[in-house]
């Protein structure tokens, strides 16, 4: 089985589309479709379902999956044995992660780590999703908890803390708050219910219920509704120091703690360039989250 055509299926694969796999392969679509179609002659099956929606992978296919993606990591791995010294990253690699921790951890991180090795490309997706691994929509993904389903690897990363805070603009014309109670009194800023994501960004179950205020599935908007004074709302510790102008809430009773993990596909567990790149991020989320949070 020829690596090129491999190449071309997982694209398909993970993309369930030609166009967005001939970009991402730098090929037009058609060319895309014909090798798809020259691999299925080959082994004698039909790896996608066609329709207008795109190419939904058959069961032949996801087992095919399973093997290529053991190949690329090998052909990956050569290629970086070959492009420089051992000691340096090469290659792509796309890490995904919730919005808050790509924006104020990750840029640190993924800069020194590029500093270190010029021959590494990171790709950060900054989405407040789950991604899905299987599809390639990340090599990393970076979640608040660890998954119960699915083959995948999984570490912890670091731990952090997050505090409920208001600007101060906000707190110098509303009533005070001395107590959880007083919170009823005051519009709060947080998820939308249905759009949370992540268990672990269940925040409401743990501090008393304020009254309606405003809502969104970004943090990074949440951040901007509590800096603007639309409410009280839980942030996290390693986004105060961006933030001057909020203040804590009742930081002696309400203090949240979560932990970052990292996932990765069982099928990449193999990948020693992708594990080098986990134990770097772990050192260096560890290492910025505490840098922040001793500023906030």
């Amino acid at each position: 089985m020829d690596w090129d055509d491999l190449k071309v299926f997982l694209a398909v694969a993970r993309q369930e589309s030609l166009s967005a796999a001939g970009r991402t392969l730098r090929l037009d679509p058609a060319t895309v479709g014909r090798r798809v179609t020259r691999l299925e002659e080959r082994i004698g099956a039909t790896l996608f379902l066609r329709s207008p929606q795109g190419y939904a992978p058959t069961e032949a296919a996801l087992r095919l999956m399973a093997h290529a993606e053991r190949i690329e990591a090998e052909v990956e791995a050569g290629q970086a044995g070959v492009a420089g010294p051992a000691d340096r990253l090469t290659g792509t690699v796309r890490i995904g992660a919730p919005d808050g921790c790509a924006t104020h951890l990750l840029p640190q991180v993924c800069a020194g780590l590029l500093a270190e090795n010029p021959a590494l490309d990171i790709q950060i997706v900054a989405l407040p999703r789950v991604f899905n691994l299987s599809r390639r929509e990340a090599d990393l993904a970076v979640v608040v908890s660890p998954p119960a389903q699915g083959r995948m690897t999984v570490r912890k990363l670091a731990s952090y803390r997050l505090s409920l805070a208001a600007s101060r603009d906000y707190l110098a014309r509303t009533p005070p708050i001395r107590s959880r109670a007083d919170l009823a009194r005051h519009r709060a800023v947080g998820y939308i219910p249905e759009m949370i994501f992540d268990s672990g960004l269940d925040y409401a179950r743990e501090i008393e219920p304020a009254t309606a205020g405003a809502s969104s599935n970004s943090v990074l908007v949440q951040l901007g509704l509590i800096r603007a004074g639309a409410g009280v709302g839980i942030v996290h510790d390693f986004a105060l120091p961006s933030a001057p102008d909020l203040v804590r809430v009742l930081p002696d009773e309400v203090r949240l703690e979560r932990s970052f993990y990292l996932t990765r596909h069982a099928d990449a567990a193999g990948s020693s360039r992708l594990e080098r790149v986990a134990e770097r991020l772990g050192d260096g989320l560890r290492k910025e989250i505490s840098r922040l949070e001793g500023m906030a």
